[in-house]
């Protein structure tokens, strides 16, 4: 584990009006939408979080941009949304992790003054009225090379290679599958809340169970949705943010971690996630503990992840987690608010777009019927490749940054 941040390092020592803030979300309709092309999803994201804050295209001086599967998304948005003059611009890509660190570049660029309004923006459309999600991600990395070595042994794409992981922490710790099935039926009661879910209908530990086999130890239900569209956010100083249109979200804390163990040998792999580097070293940033957190938006590519990463940011002891999920903890009636609009595994599919616009709706206090009561700080998790990357915020309300 890195040492935690110097403890002057964070938003909290600069300057109250620099400190980063959320100022507007913007969200395309989500799930089986056929049409736009990626690029078109997001640019249509930026200026409804554009108009969201309050503000015109032509405040925009920075624009971090990041796409899917399908590509297609680009530093190009720049001419389609006919922005000029811009002080930030560029691609980035990092898988689930993404999202996440776009917003700590923007943070650190408009606390430094090097920007005063990025926006942030994913989007994908992978899927087609013909073609079943499956085939979507099964074999984009089917070829010459490496991949065809995996290929030729069935080792194709994310599904296999999660279900190493999930098994190797199982053999060690004892996890089983219906203590995943916990997390995935806490999510789909909190998606039962969310109009915004593609997936409202509840079910059962059975349900789980009975769901068919993606890849031994995972049923359909531990696996998250394919869905086409896009999100953003854009991030400006504090000050800036408290004269627009929503409540700001204040950006505490961040922190990364790319262990680089993809496809080595590695005596951690399934046990351990950058989570457990990231997490702690977000939090201290932010000069708060996990005991601190309202509510968790943790990213569930599968059921397993939300799983890891719960042991390694500190909600329970490593080795606990599926003990823990059993519990009765998680879901609307449980003590710990997580993943309060469903997920990725019920709600939406928008890499880590997913948890950070979740994130954003709760600290605002715009959950609906699904809204946790204290929300001051929310800690946000990112997850790309195969626990090869991940980004961490902590975000606060009004009354955390004071």
């Amino acid at each position: 584990m890195t040492d935690s941040p110097h403890p002057d390092a964070g938003p909290l020592s600069v300057p109250a009006g620099r400190r980063p803030a959320i100022a507007g979300l913007g969200m395309t309709e989500l799930g089986k939408v056929y049409g736009p092309t990626s690029a078109q999803f997001a640019a249509t994201a930026v200026r409804r979080a554009v108009a969201d804050a309050g503000l015109a295209l032509a405040d925009v001086d920075g624009l971090l941009t990041s796409s899917g599967v399908t590509g297609g998304v680009s530093v190009d948005l720049q001419r389609e949304l006919g922005l000029t003059d811009l002080r930030l611009l560029t691609h980035m890509q990092a898988y689930g992790s993404t999202a996440g660190s776009m917003v700590q570049y923007a943070s650190m660029a408009v606390q430094s003054g090097m920007a005063s309004v990025v926006a942030c923006v994913f989007a994908d459309s992978p899927l087609r009225p013909e073609r079943r999600s499956s085939a979507i991600y099964g074999t984009r990395h089917a070829g010459a090379g490496w991949w065809g070595l995996l290929g030729a042994s069935g080792v194709i794409g994310a599904n296999p290679m999660y279900a190493l992981a999930a098994r190797r922490h199982m053999l060690r710790y004892g996890t089983t599958s219906e203590q995943l099935g916990h997390i995935a039926v806490a999510q789909r009661a909190w998606a039962a809340l969310n109009p915004a879910a593609q997936l409202r209908e509840p079910i059962t530990l059975a349900d789980h169970q009975e769901s068919r086999w993606i890849a031994e130890p995972f049923h359909l239900l531990d696996c998250c949705l394919v869905s086409n569209g896009g999100i953003a956010v854009i991030v400006t100083t504090a000050e800036r943010a408290a004269q627009l249109a929503q409540p700001p979200v204040h950006v505490l804390g961040w922190a990364q971690a790319h262990p680089g163990h993809h496809l080595r040998r590695d005596p951690d792999f399934g046990l351990t996630s950058g989570a457990a580097q990231a997490g702690p070293a977000a939090l201290a940033m932010a000069r708060l503990g996990i005991g601190d957190v309202d509510v968790a938006q943790l990213y569930d590519c599968y059921t397993f992840t939300v799983l890891l990463t719960l042991e390694d940011y500190g909600f329970c002891a490593k080795g606990e987690g599926g003990p823990f999920a059993a519990s009765g903890v998680l879901g609307p009636a449980g003590k710990l608010l997580l993943n309060t609009g469903g997920g990725q595994l019920s709600g939406y599919y928008m890499w880590g777009m997913t948890p950070l616009s979740e994130a954003v709706i709760q600290a605002r206090g715009q959950g609906g019927g699904r809204q946790a009561e204290t929300h001051d700080v929310i800690l946000v998790s990112g997850n790309g490749g195969v626990l090869d990357h991940h980004s961490t915020l902590v975000l606060g309300s009004a009354g955390a940054a004071s």
